[in-house]
């Protein structure tokens, strides 16, 4: 480096020389350009030799958990002339990393505009720009990795699927997540599949319309008429719901949860015997099913069989000690038999539980 700072020294010399005197020798200029080339290379070579080092100490950096100094020293590799392979993408992970992540997209931009086959800052664009609220900005990277990347990873394909839920291109989006699943696009499977995690997102009237297309092309599909029953209970409609749930009961008999949902369905209508019988066939197919012995026993409570109810409780107690639901229609049941100490324990019980998870709810945790 002493080398190259003399040369360079001479050479602003020279050139001083050479604008000062107007020119005075066609030689001394020539002999100042030759010693700044000659600079720049020295200087190029020495700083490229460093360059493998100095993305390695920042990678290093970002592992150990310090993602402000190895930020440091990857804008300063991404500001060097030409522009050092890898840098940008380095610094883009670091900056995502922090979640700045406008910093992040536009250094993921620069990476992609250096090295159109980097598919990895592709996606991180992709993901980045999700992430920033723009998902039609973020599909056609998205698409891109999916469609170059024959196993592009999940993440990738995931993403993409919600960018086109998000932009209500639904369609694609079942596509997109049939393929995700191995599933052909057009099939009732694919349309279930979507209207499941549609559900999931909280979208329902978008998975009914899936749920129902998966019906119409095949009408014995397990699950659907039950997808399309909780979300008529959800809706209050439970005349609907009762016909989902009869009409899942026909293709799936031995699926324990359709018969606890179509006796809450058939509860909440005042059909009280035929909930009860429905409820029992819950019972019978599983066991350990806490929801039907707590709806088993709501029935019963509203049916004045009130020690029948209490047994029923009892057990979903025993099954699961922490449901908010089992200790307060035991408190209700104690209190009507005139077991007031139970019923003040059951309520206080209950009243824990529900303080404890409005607890969870505030802090997250």
């Amino acid at each position: 480096m002493k080398l190259v700072r003399e040369m360079t020294l001479s050479a602003n010399f020279s050139l001083k020389i050479v604008s000062g005197c107007l020119v005075r020798s066609v030689a001394a200029l020539a002999f100042a350009v030759t010693l700044l080339a000659m600079s720049g290379s020295l200087a190029a070579q020495t700083t490229t030799a460093s360059h493998p080092d100095d993305l390695t100490k920042a990678h290093d950096l970002l592992n150990h958990g310090h993602p402000d100094q190895a930020i440091e020293l990857l804008k300063r590799l991404a500001a060097v002339d030409p522009p050092v392979k890898g840098a940008e993408h380095e610094l883009g992970t670091a900056y995502y990393s922090v979640s700045e992540l406008e910093e992040a997209k536009n250094a993921f931009a620069k990476a992609i505009e250096q090295d159109s086959a980097d598919q990895d800052s592709v996606q991180m664009e992709g993901l980045v720009l999700y992430r920033l609220g723009q998902p039609n900005a973020a599909i056609p990277y998205l698409q891109r990795v999916v469609e170059q990347t024959p196993d592009a990873n999940a993440d990738a394909q995931t993403v993409l699927g919600l960018c086109f839920v998000s932009v209500k291109r639904y369609d694609d989006a079942r596509i997109t997540y049939a393929k995700l699943f191995g599933q052909p696009p057009e099939s009732a499977a694919a349309y279930l599949l979507f209207a499941t995690i549609l559900r999931h997102m909280d979208l329902s009237q978008p998975a009914a319309v899936q749920a129902q297309k998966a019906l119409d092309i095949s009408p014995g599909l397990p699950l659907a008429h039950f997808m399309l029953g909780e979300i008529a209970l959800e809706k209050s409609d439970f005349e609907l719901a009762a016909q989902q749930f009869e009409a899942e009961r026909s293709v799936n008999p031995d699926y324990a949860l359709a018969y606890e949902r179509l006796g809450d369905a058939y509860m909440r209508l005042e059909m009280l015997p035929q909930a009860q019988m429905a409820l029992t066939k819950a019972i019978t197919l599983d066991t350990t099913l806490t929801s039907a012995y707590v709806k088993m026993g709501m029935v019963l409570l509203r049916s004045q069989d009130v020690q029948t109810a209490i047994m029923y409780l009892e057990h979903a107690e025993k099954l699961d000690p922490d449901d908010f639901e089992t200790h307060s229609f035991l408190a209700q049941a104690y209190h009507r038999i005139g077991e007031e100490d139970d019923a003040r324990r059951e309520n206080t019980i209950a009243d824990k539980i529900h303080h404890q998870g409005q607890a969870i709810l505030q802090t997250g945790k």
